[in-house]
C-alpha cells in the first residue's frame, strides 16, 4: 500500500472547471441546449501523490482528465499547473505544458501508430522537441524500454506484433519520454486481461517511487483504485460529490454513492460477502442533458430528503482533507 500521509506541496489545481457541449442553438445562434459533461469540477493534485477520479461510465471522469492539458477544451474555469494558468496560454506557449504532463491512453490498440515502429514511437516526442542527437535519442530510446521492462529487441517492432500488455508498456513509455512530473493515467488497463493489469499497475508505482512521479489516475474499477492511489475523488454526472485520502473514502464513505459504489465491489470470501451490505441503486443515472433539480443523486438516492430536489448541496469539509456534497452532512 502506499503511504497515506498527505502532500503539501501543489503541482496541479483545478477551480470550478466547466465543460459543456452544445447540441442545439436558438434562433439567435445561441446555445439552447448542452450537454454539461463536467459542471463545477474543483480538485488539487500535490506532487509525488496519485489522484484517482472514480465513478460510472459517462460521469465526466475522462473529460475531466483531456481539459487539463487542452486536448478538449473547457468552457470556463481556472487549471493552475506549476503556479502557471494554463488556459490563458497561446498554442506555442502550451509546448511547456505538454513536456510536463503526458497522457496513457485507455486502448493500447488505437493509441498507437500502426505504420510506426516501437523506436519511432517513443523517439516521436523527442524528435518533435529537439531533445538531442539521432544517437542519443536511440539511446534514450533503449533505455526507456528497459525502464518499462521490454528492452531493445523490441525497437524494430510494429504494434501489430506486440501483445496488449506491450503495446501499454510502449504507451506509457513514450509518455516518459520527456521527463514529465504528471502523468495522466485515463483507465490505462481496463483494456487488458487481468493477469496483465497487476503487472501495469505494479510498473506504474515501481516508476512512480524511481522517478518521482505525479499520476492523475482515471478508472471505474474501484479494486485497482484502491491498491494504487493516495487521494480519491468520486464524480457523479459531472460533479465531484466526495473527495478525501484512499482510506477515508474506502473505509469512512459519506456520499450515498460513495457507498452504494463501494458496495458493488467483489468480495472473495463467503463469510465476508454474507455480512456486507449490498446497496442497489435504482434507475439509471439521468442524461447530462437535463440533470435533475436539487442534487443530481436525489433521482437515485436511498436516503433523500425533501431538500434534496430543490438545492445542490455545499461542499462540507468532514476532516482536513475529506470534503463531501450532501444535505445529510451540510
Amino acid at each position: 500500500m502506499l503511504a497515506q500521509a498527505i502532500k503539501t506541496e501543489e503541482l496541479l489545481t483545478v477551480n470550478h472547471l466547466v465543460k459543456h457541449y452544445p447540441i442545439r442553438k436558438n434562433a439567435f445562434g445561441k446555445n439552447a441546449e448542452v450537454v454539461k459533461a463536467i459542471d463545477d469540477v474543483s480538485f488539487t493534485v500535490y506532487k509525488g501523490e496519485t489522484f484517482s477520479i472514480v465513478g460510472e461510465s459517462g460521469c465526466g471522469k475522462s473529460t475531466t482528465a483531456m481539459c487539463l492539458n487542452r486536448l478538449v477544451e473547457p468552457t470556463s474555469g481556472e487549471i493552475i499547473f506549476n503556479h502557471e494558468d494554463v488556459l490563458a496560454k497561446s498554442d506555442k506557449e502550451m509546448h511547456s505544458v505538454y513536456r510536463n504532463m503526458q497522457i496513457i491512453f485507455q486502448d493500447p490498440y488505437s493509441s498507437l501508430n500502426p505504420k510506426y515502429t516501437v523506436k519511432q514511437l517513443v523517439s516521436e516526442p523527442l524528435v518533435i522537441n529537439r531533445a538531442g542527437k539521432m544517437a542519443e535519442i536511440a539511446e534514450r530510446v533503449r533505455s526507456l524500454l528497459d525502464l518499462v521492462g521490454l528492452g531493445s529487441q523490441y525497437m524494430n517492432r510494429y504494434p501489430h506484433e506486440l501483445s496488449g500488455g506491450q503495446k501499454q508498456r510502449v504507451g506509457i513509455a513514450r509518455a516518459l519520454a520527456l521527463n514529465p512530473q504528471l502523468i495522466i493515467c485515463d483507465e490505462p488497463v481496463s483494456a487488458l486481461d487481468v493477469s496483465i493489469q497487476a503487472q501495469i499497475i505494479n510498473l506504474l508505482k515501481d516508476l512512480q517511487e524511481q522517478l518521482g512521479l505525479t499520476y492523475i489516475f482515471i478508472s471505474h474499477d474501484l479494486s485497482i483504485v484502491e491498491l494504487i492511489s493516495d487521494r480519491v475523488a468520486v464524480m457523479y454526472l459531472g460533479k465531484i460529490v466526495e473527495q478525501g485520502t484512499r482510506d477515508e473514502i474506502f473505509n469512512n464513505p459519506y456520499h450515498p454513492y460513495t457507498k452504494a459504489l463501494l458496495s458493488s465491489i467483489p468480495i472473495a470470501d463467503p463469510k465476508l460477502k454474507k455480512s456486507r451490505e449490498r446497496i442497489i441503486l435504482q434507475g439509471d443515472m439521468p442524461s447530462t442533458k437535463n440533470p435533475p433539480k436539487g442534487c443530481y443523486f436525489h433521482t437515485r438516492c436511498p436516503v433523500k430528503m425533501n431538500r434534496c430536489s430543490q438545492t445542490y448541496p455545499k461542499e462540507s469539509l468532514i476532516f482536513e482533507s475529506h470534503k463531501v456534497s450532501c444535505h445529510l452532512h451540510n
